[in-house]
């Protein structure tokens, strides 16, 4: 079920709900580039376990309005008007891929008010000697040129919107080559595949702005430090992942005062995901 509420502002922030409703709520933030879509992979999952699962567009993606100048420390601002809107005092957050620095700013500046924070192959601050060491060649050359040449950031989204909109079965295969094999083969589910391209088509629904601006604020030092955060956060990442690479996760690990970690041998970015989706789900529902 899609929604908009509209923030004080006067801004528009759309999100859709999966899975129970009656659930534990708890808030989805989506990769990059991505939209609430991206969860409904996850609805019949979340409803199996009783999560209320909440996931929200980010400024100008999907059915929210573009932010100009903002942080990614001003998202915590947003899930709590959001929160405030839908009646929630308590609620748990997940992160996945580009959701992950999102994540980090709620359990900073949320924190008394979150049961729970976890990060699914989660982005971390980029700047850091190593962080994108075995990264795949797009990524590692895109937050570059964002970082850079902040202006670059524009014309590189809009070239892999344009190659999506005309041949998505293409582009899906494209980038499913530089990935491991059980990324691969998931990507080989008409379903997932399915969900990934919508959940992109949708973010981009509005133009490249959203996603351009995200890009140079992934390239950049961020507004906050990891440090600083007070809470425990989970973080789950797959030893094979090449879109955010293991480096960068180890990074985090040792940036954040308490965090929980697990890695996973055999698992890439897709597959940490879709396979221990349930097992995440239980325990942001139990804490």
């Amino acid at each position: 079920m899609d929604r908009r509420i509209r923030l004080n502002d006067g801004r528009a922030l759309g999100f859709a709900e999966y899975g129970d409703r009656d659930g534990k709520p708890v808030f989805y933030f989506h990769g990059f580039p991505g939209s609430r879509v991206e969860a409904g992979i996850a609805g019949p999952t979340a409803a199996q376990v009783g999560v209320r699962l909440i996931a929200v567009d980010r400024p100008g993606f999907g059915l929210s309005d573009f932010k100009t100048g903002r942080r990614i420390g001003d998202w915590a601002g947003d899930v709590a008007a959001l929160a405030d809107g839908l009646g929630l005092e308590r609620f748990a957050a997940l992160g996945v891929s580009g959701g992950g620095p999102y994540l980090s700013a709620c359990a900073l500046r949320l924190g008394d008010r979150l049961t729970a924070a976890a990060v699914f192959c989660g982005l971390g601050p980029v700047s850091d000697p190593g962080a994108t060491e075995g990264m795949i060649r797009y990524n590692r050359l895109g937050l570059r040129l964002a970082g850079r040449l902040p202006w670059s950031a524009g014309p590189l989204v809009r070239i892999v919107a344009t190659a999506m909109r005309a041949a998505p079965e293409r582009a899906v295969a494209h980038l499913a080559r530089q990935l491991p094999q059980v990324d691969r083969a998931l990507l080989e589910d008409s379903e997932l595949r399915g969900v990934f391209v919508e959940a992109y088509r949708e973010a981009l629904r509005q133009g490249a702005r959203g996603a351009a601006r995200e890009l140079v604020l992934f390239s950049r030092p961020w507004d906050f430090r990891l440090e600083q955060i007070g809470m425990p956060v989970h973080l789950w990442h797959g030893e094979l992942d090449t879109i955010v690479p293991p480096a960068l996760a180890r990074l985090q690990q040792r940036a954040l005062p308490e965090c929980r970690a697990r890695f996973f041998l055999k698992e890439g970015h897709f597959s940490v995901v879709v396979h221990h989706l349930r097992e995440m789900l239980e325990m942001l529902a139990g804490e």
